[in-house]
């Protein structure tokens, strides 16, 4: 069975549809790449799936249950979200915002076992953010703020994640890094990823499915050699591309005709 499943799933902002009958899975150690241009709904489809926004349609299982019927304390033990948007507190360190990611296991006086000090510590030690520990996350640069929201979700344990858009302010070789991470995660550790992404060659090189996003509706889901075409890509970005086959590198290559 699935760890995430989502049927038939609509949202409105008012009375506009911005996502229509979406239905995709995830399964325990795959990587799914969530693509589309600008404005297709990738944002709403996640915040949906996390909880944010209600659905007007549809359902959320995860592991079978329904995503509505959960507590946010449960939901939180399900799933871990990197969103796009920043709204971190300047004030915190950086070890007090990554242990946040523990707010679910802590009991109700608020204490900080051992095990969340581990638990905080791997995430940080895995996102190289540990030297960043005691530094106020006002002081921080984008990129190190996006790696302590990665090690936020990883302290929380939660066996699906939801990235929206992870790469942002990160130069190449954390980009890299990051996704090397999350590709480890998921293939070793058996952590469920819904990863959405701008940049379609990541896609290429990490992404196990991918599922293309369009005016809110899905479009097409499956292999990466599946949906990323030359007749696909075009057609959705409304852009000639050309999808050069995987040579020595093992990815195929997507670039502007």
């Amino acid at each position: 069975m699935a760890l995430l499943e989502v049927s038939s799933l609509d949202v409105l902002y008012g009375l506009r549809h911005v996502i229509r009958s979406a239905r995709l899975s995830l399964s325990a150690g795959e990587i799914v790449g969530l693509i589309g241009p600008n404005g297709a709904g990738k944002t709403t489809l996640i915040r949906a799936i996390s909880g944010i926004l209600p659905p007007a349609r549809g359902s959320i299982l995860l592991s079978g249950q329904p995503l509505a019927q959960l507590t946010p304390a449960q939901r939180a033990r399900w799933l871990a979200v990197v969103p796009q948007a920043r709204h971190l507190p300047p004030a915190f360190t950086a070890r007090e915002m990554v242990a946040l990611g523990r707010t679910p296991y802590v009991n109700w006086l608020g204490n900080i076992s051992a095990r969340d000090q581990a638990a905080i510590r791997r995430a940080m030690e895995r996102t190289d953010t540990l030297e960043l520990a005691d530094r106020r996350v006002g002081e921080l640069s984008g990129g190190e703020q996006q790696r302590l929201m990665l090690a936020r979700a990883l302290a929380q344990a939660a066996p699906i994640l939801l990235m929206d858009e992870p790469t942002t302010h990160l130069d190449l070789q954390h980009q890299i890094t990051l996704l090397d991470l999350i590709r480890d995660l998921a293939h070793r550790d058996g952590l469920s990823v819904l990863v959405a992404l701008h940049d379609l060659n990541l896609v290429a090189r990490y992404a196990d499915r991918v599922i293309l996003l369009l005016d809110g509706a899905i479009q097409a889901q499956g292999k990466p050699e599946e949906v990323l075409t030359r007749e696909v890509l075009s057609r959705s970005y409304h852009l000639p591309l050309s999808v050069i086959p995987a040579g020595q590198g093992k990815y195929p290559l997507i670039v502007p005709d």
